[in-house]
Protein backbone atom coordinates (compact mmCIF):
# COMPACT_ATOMS: atom_id res chain seq x y z
CA UNK A 1 0.00 0.00 0.00
CA UNK A 2 1.34 3.44 -0.98
CA UNK A 3 0.80 6.24 1.52
CA UNK A 4 0.10 9.44 -0.43
CA UNK A 5 1.30 11.68 2.40
CA UNK A 6 4.76 10.09 2.56
CA UNK A 7 7.64 10.66 0.14
CA UNK A 8 8.27 7.82 -2.35
CA UNK A 9 11.96 7.49 -1.42
CA UNK A 10 14.23 8.13 1.57
CA UNK A 11 17.94 7.78 2.27
CA UNK A 12 19.25 5.97 5.33
CA UNK A 13 22.78 7.16 6.03
CA UNK A 14 24.83 4.67 8.05
CA UNK A 15 26.67 6.42 10.89
CA UNK A 16 27.59 3.39 12.99
CA UNK A 17 31.25 3.58 12.00
CA UNK A 18 31.45 7.02 13.62
CA UNK A 19 28.61 7.73 16.03
CA UNK A 20 28.31 4.09 17.01
CA UNK A 21 31.92 3.08 17.47
CA UNK A 22 32.97 6.30 19.22
CA UNK A 23 30.67 5.33 22.11
CA UNK A 24 32.25 1.90 22.56
CA UNK A 25 35.57 1.46 24.36
CA UNK A 26 36.58 -1.43 22.10
CA UNK A 27 38.66 -0.49 19.05
CA UNK A 28 37.34 -2.36 16.03
CA UNK A 29 40.05 -3.42 13.59
CA UNK A 30 40.47 -1.52 10.34
CA UNK A 31 39.90 -4.74 8.40
CA UNK A 32 36.52 -5.22 10.08
CA UNK A 33 35.58 -1.60 9.39
CA UNK A 34 36.49 -2.02 5.73
CA UNK A 35 34.33 -5.16 5.62
CA UNK A 36 31.50 -3.16 7.23
CA UNK A 37 31.72 -0.47 4.54
CA UNK A 38 31.92 -3.10 1.81
CA UNK A 39 28.93 -4.98 3.24
CA UNK A 40 26.80 -1.86 3.64
CA UNK A 41 27.55 -0.87 0.05
CA UNK A 42 26.72 -4.37 -1.18
CA UNK A 43 23.40 -4.17 0.68
CA UNK A 44 22.54 -1.01 -1.26
CA UNK A 45 23.47 1.75 1.19
CA UNK A 46 24.89 4.70 -0.72
CA UNK A 47 25.62 7.17 2.10
CA UNK A 48 28.01 6.21 4.90
CA UNK A 49 29.69 8.33 7.57
CA UNK A 50 33.03 6.55 7.75
CA UNK A 51 34.58 8.28 10.76
CA UNK A 52 35.73 11.53 12.30
CA UNK A 53 38.90 13.56 11.97
CA UNK A 54 39.58 14.06 15.65
CA UNK A 55 42.93 13.51 17.45
CA UNK A 56 43.63 9.78 17.86
CA UNK A 57 44.50 10.31 21.53
CA UNK A 58 40.91 11.47 22.15
CA UNK A 59 39.13 8.80 20.08
CA UNK A 60 41.46 5.91 19.23
CA UNK A 61 38.36 4.09 17.91
CA UNK A 62 38.38 6.46 14.91
CA UNK A 63 42.13 6.81 14.29
CA UNK A 64 41.93 5.07 10.88
CA UNK A 65 39.34 7.44 9.36
CA UNK A 66 41.67 8.57 6.54
CA UNK A 67 42.18 4.97 5.41
CA UNK A 68 38.45 4.24 5.57
CA UNK A 69 37.66 7.38 3.58
CA UNK A 70 40.19 6.43 0.91
CA UNK A 71 38.60 2.99 0.58
CA UNK A 72 35.04 4.37 0.51
CA UNK A 73 36.01 6.62 -2.38
CA UNK A 74 36.78 3.52 -4.49
CA UNK A 75 33.24 2.12 -4.23
CA UNK A 76 30.92 3.15 -7.08
CA UNK A 77 28.16 5.57 -6.18
CA UNK A 78 29.10 5.80 -2.50
CA UNK A 79 28.70 9.24 -0.91
CA UNK A 80 31.23 9.27 1.95
CA UNK A 81 30.95 11.72 4.83
CA UNK A 82 33.07 12.42 7.91
CA UNK A 83 32.60 14.46 11.06
CA UNK A 84 35.03 17.32 11.66
CA UNK A 85 35.14 19.30 14.93
CA UNK A 86 37.33 22.15 13.67
CA UNK A 87 39.34 23.64 10.82
CA UNK A 88 42.21 21.17 11.22
CA UNK A 89 39.82 18.24 10.86
CA UNK A 90 38.16 19.93 7.90
CA UNK A 91 41.51 20.28 6.14
CA UNK A 92 42.03 16.52 6.48
CA UNK A 93 38.54 15.87 5.10
CA UNK A 94 39.24 18.15 2.13
CA UNK A 95 42.60 16.48 1.51
CA UNK A 96 40.92 13.06 1.62
CA UNK A 97 38.23 14.06 -0.86
CA UNK A 98 35.27 13.53 1.48
CA UNK A 99 31.95 14.16 -0.25
CA UNK A 100 30.58 15.86 2.86
CA UNK A 101 31.89 16.98 6.23
CA UNK A 102 29.57 17.37 9.19
CA UNK A 103 30.50 20.17 11.59
CA UNK A 104 28.67 19.53 14.89
CA UNK A 105 27.16 22.45 16.75
CA UNK A 106 25.23 22.08 19.98
CA UNK A 107 22.29 24.45 20.49
CA UNK A 108 22.75 23.88 24.23
CA UNK A 109 25.42 26.26 25.54
CA UNK A 110 26.31 23.86 28.37
CA UNK A 111 26.59 20.83 26.07
CA UNK A 112 28.61 22.82 23.53
CA UNK A 113 31.21 23.71 26.14
CA UNK A 114 31.33 20.16 27.53
CA UNK A 115 31.49 18.45 24.15
CA UNK A 116 33.36 20.92 21.92
CA UNK A 117 34.94 23.40 24.37
CA UNK A 118 33.40 26.21 22.30
CA UNK A 119 30.24 28.26 22.54
CA UNK A 120 27.70 27.70 19.76
CA UNK A 121 28.57 31.04 18.16
CA UNK A 122 32.27 30.15 18.22
CA UNK A 123 31.38 27.02 16.24
CA UNK A 124 29.53 29.21 13.72
CA UNK A 125 32.69 31.31 13.31
CA UNK A 126 34.71 28.11 12.77
CA UNK A 127 32.31 27.12 9.98
CA UNK A 128 33.12 30.43 8.30
CA UNK A 129 36.82 29.57 8.41
CA UNK A 130 36.13 26.07 7.13
CA UNK A 131 34.12 27.47 4.21
CA UNK A 132 36.96 29.84 3.33
CA UNK A 133 39.50 26.97 3.43
CA UNK A 134 37.24 24.72 1.35
CA UNK A 135 36.75 27.38 -1.31
CA UNK A 136 40.45 28.31 -1.37
CA UNK A 137 41.30 24.64 -1.99
CA UNK A 138 38.86 24.44 -4.87
CA UNK A 139 37.25 21.47 -3.13
CA UNK A 140 33.75 20.13 -3.79
CA UNK A 141 33.36 18.77 -0.26
CA UNK A 142 30.00 19.89 1.09
CA UNK A 143 29.68 21.42 4.57
CA UNK A 144 26.79 20.28 6.76
CA UNK A 145 26.18 22.21 9.95
CA UNK A 146 24.68 19.66 12.32
CA UNK A 147 22.64 21.33 15.08
CA UNK A 148 22.64 18.92 18.02
CA UNK A 149 20.64 18.94 21.29
CA UNK A 150 17.93 20.57 19.18
CA UNK A 151 15.15 19.16 21.37
CA UNK A 152 16.70 19.38 24.83
CA UNK A 153 19.87 18.64 26.78
CA UNK A 154 20.86 16.46 29.72
CA UNK A 155 23.05 19.27 31.10
CA UNK A 156 20.98 22.37 30.36
CA UNK A 157 17.48 20.92 30.18
CA UNK A 158 15.24 23.03 27.94
CA UNK A 159 16.66 24.28 24.65
CA UNK A 160 14.68 27.14 23.12
CA UNK A 161 13.51 26.31 19.56
CA UNK A 162 14.14 29.97 18.67
CA UNK A 163 17.81 29.49 19.55
CA UNK A 164 17.98 26.32 17.45
CA UNK A 165 16.58 28.18 14.44
CA UNK A 166 18.82 31.20 15.04
CA UNK A 167 21.91 28.99 15.04
CA UNK A 168 20.72 27.10 11.98
CA UNK A 169 20.36 30.36 10.07
CA UNK A 170 23.75 31.51 11.36
CA UNK A 171 25.36 28.34 10.02
CA UNK A 172 23.87 28.97 6.59
CA UNK A 173 25.00 32.59 6.70
CA UNK A 174 28.52 31.47 7.66
CA UNK A 175 28.77 29.28 4.57
CA UNK A 176 27.31 25.86 5.41
CA UNK A 177 25.88 24.20 2.30
CA UNK A 178 23.49 22.08 4.36
CA UNK A 179 22.08 22.01 7.88
CA UNK A 180 20.70 19.12 9.91
CA UNK A 181 18.86 18.73 13.21
CA UNK A 182 19.74 16.12 15.83
CA UNK A 183 18.02 14.83 18.96
CA UNK A 184 21.39 14.10 20.55
CA UNK A 185 20.08 12.97 23.92
CA UNK A 186 16.76 11.36 23.03
CA UNK A 187 14.43 14.03 24.43
CA UNK A 188 12.24 14.55 21.35
CA UNK A 189 8.69 13.39 20.75
CA UNK A 190 6.85 13.37 17.40
CA UNK A 191 4.96 16.60 18.09
CA UNK A 192 8.21 18.42 18.88
CA UNK A 193 9.82 16.98 15.76
CA UNK A 194 6.98 18.02 13.49
CA UNK A 195 6.92 21.55 14.87
CA UNK A 196 10.66 22.21 14.72
CA UNK A 197 11.24 20.60 11.32
CA UNK A 198 8.30 22.50 9.81
CA UNK A 199 9.81 25.78 11.01
CA UNK A 200 13.31 24.75 9.94
CA UNK A 201 12.09 23.88 6.43
CA UNK A 202 10.60 27.35 6.05
CA UNK A 203 14.07 28.78 6.73
CA UNK A 204 16.38 26.31 5.01
CA UNK A 205 14.22 24.67 2.33
CA UNK A 206 16.09 21.94 0.47
CA UNK A 207 19.26 22.81 2.35
CA UNK A 208 17.77 21.07 5.40
CA UNK A 209 19.66 17.84 4.89
CA UNK A 210 19.01 15.22 7.54
CA UNK A 211 17.26 14.13 10.72
CA UNK A 212 19.38 12.44 13.39
CA UNK A 213 17.45 10.71 16.17
CA UNK A 214 18.39 8.67 19.20
CA UNK A 215 16.18 5.95 20.63
CA UNK A 216 17.02 6.59 24.28
CA UNK A 217 13.35 6.61 25.30
CA UNK A 218 11.93 4.44 22.54
CA UNK A 219 10.80 7.37 20.39
CA UNK A 220 13.34 7.05 17.57
CA UNK A 221 11.18 5.55 14.82
CA UNK A 222 8.14 7.62 15.80
CA UNK A 223 10.26 10.74 15.48
CA UNK A 224 11.53 9.64 12.06
CA UNK A 225 7.92 9.16 10.98
CA UNK A 226 6.97 12.66 12.14
CA UNK A 227 9.88 14.16 10.18
CA UNK A 228 9.01 12.02 7.15
CA UNK A 229 5.45 13.40 7.12
CA UNK A 230 6.85 16.93 7.06
CA UNK A 231 8.99 16.05 4.04
CA UNK A 232 12.42 15.09 5.42
CA UNK A 233 13.87 12.27 3.32
CA UNK A 234 17.31 11.56 4.81
CA UNK A 235 17.94 9.99 8.21
CA UNK A 236 21.01 8.85 10.15
CA UNK A 237 21.00 5.40 11.71
CA UNK A 238 23.42 2.91 13.26
CA UNK A 239 23.53 -0.78 12.50
CA UNK A 240 22.36 -2.71 15.58
CA UNK A 241 21.38 0.61 17.20
CA UNK A 242 24.81 1.19 18.73
CA UNK A 243 26.06 4.59 19.80
CA UNK A 244 24.91 7.34 22.08
CA UNK A 245 26.34 10.46 23.63
CA UNK A 246 28.91 10.66 26.47
CA UNK A 247 26.86 13.49 27.99
CA UNK A 248 23.54 11.60 27.81
CA UNK A 249 23.31 9.16 30.75
CA UNK A 250 21.36 6.03 29.87
CA UNK A 251 21.44 6.68 26.15
CA UNK A 252 20.54 3.40 24.45
CA UNK A 253 21.88 4.37 21.07
CA UNK A 254 20.87 5.69 17.69
CA UNK A 255 17.90 4.70 15.60
CA UNK A 256 18.57 1.15 14.43
CA UNK A 257 19.40 0.91 10.72
CA UNK A 258 17.63 -2.40 10.08
CA UNK A 259 14.45 -1.39 11.91
CA UNK A 260 14.36 1.97 10.13
CA UNK A 261 14.81 0.40 6.68
CA UNK A 262 12.11 -2.14 7.53
CA UNK A 263 9.66 0.57 8.63
CA UNK A 264 10.27 2.65 5.50
CA UNK A 265 10.05 -0.28 3.11
CA UNK A 266 6.93 -1.57 4.86
CA UNK A 267 5.29 1.80 4.15
CA UNK A 268 6.38 1.66 0.46
CA UNK A 269 9.06 4.32 0.99
CA UNK A 270 11.91 2.98 -1.13
CA UNK A 271 15.40 2.94 0.40
CA UNK A 272 17.34 0.92 -2.17
CA UNK A 273 18.54 -1.35 0.64
CA UNK A 274 18.44 -5.14 0.50
CA UNK A 275 17.22 -6.06 3.99
CA UNK A 276 18.40 -9.71 4.03
CA UNK A 277 21.91 -8.53 3.08
CA UNK A 278 21.74 -5.82 5.74
CA UNK A 279 20.73 -8.36 8.39
CA UNK A 280 23.58 -10.62 7.30
CA UNK A 281 25.98 -7.70 7.82
CA UNK A 282 24.43 -7.03 11.21
CA UNK A 283 25.22 -10.60 12.20
CA UNK A 284 28.86 -10.14 11.28
CA UNK A 285 29.12 -6.80 13.12
CA UNK A 286 27.44 -8.35 16.19
CA UNK A 287 30.15 -11.03 16.18
CA UNK A 288 32.90 -8.40 16.09
CA UNK A 289 31.21 -6.52 18.95
CA UNK A 290 30.42 -9.56 21.10
CA UNK A 291 29.70 -8.47 24.67
CA UNK A 292 28.50 -4.99 23.66
CA UNK A 293 24.88 -3.93 24.13
CA UNK A 294 23.12 -4.08 20.76
CA UNK A 295 19.61 -2.95 19.87
CA UNK A 296 17.02 -3.71 17.23
CA UNK A 297 14.04 -6.01 16.79
CA UNK A 298 13.74 -7.06 13.14
CA UNK A 299 16.88 -9.21 13.40
CA UNK A 300 15.24 -11.12 16.24
CA UNK A 301 11.61 -11.33 15.03
CA UNK A 302 12.21 -11.63 11.30
CA UNK A 303 9.91 -10.32 8.57
CA UNK A 304 6.13 -10.70 8.70
CA UNK A 305 4.65 -12.95 6.01
CA UNK A 306 2.84 -9.89 4.65
CA UNK A 307 6.04 -7.89 4.09
CA UNK A 308 7.11 -7.00 0.57
CA UNK A 309 10.11 -4.75 -0.03
CA UNK A 310 9.98 -2.04 -2.67
CA UNK A 311 11.58 -2.49 -6.06
CA UNK A 312 14.86 -0.89 -7.03
CA UNK A 313 17.60 -2.16 -4.73
CA UNK A 314 20.78 -0.21 -5.59
CA UNK A 315 23.21 -1.97 -7.89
Amino acid sequence: MIHAFLPPRAVVREVGLRDGLQSIARVLSTDHKLEWIRGAHAAGQREIEVGSFVPARLLPQLADTAELLAYAKTLPGLFASVLVPNLKGAERAIDGGADLMVVPLSASHAHSLANLRKTPDEVVAEVGRIRAARDAAGSKTLIDGGVGTAFGCTLQGHVDPEEVLRLMQALLDAGADRVSLADTVGYADPAMVRSLFERALRIAGDRLWCGHFHDTRGMGLANVYAALEVGITRFDACLAGIGGCPHAPGASGNVDTEDLVFMLESMSVATGVDLPKLLDLRGRVAGWLEGETLQGTVWRAGFPKTFTATEGVAA
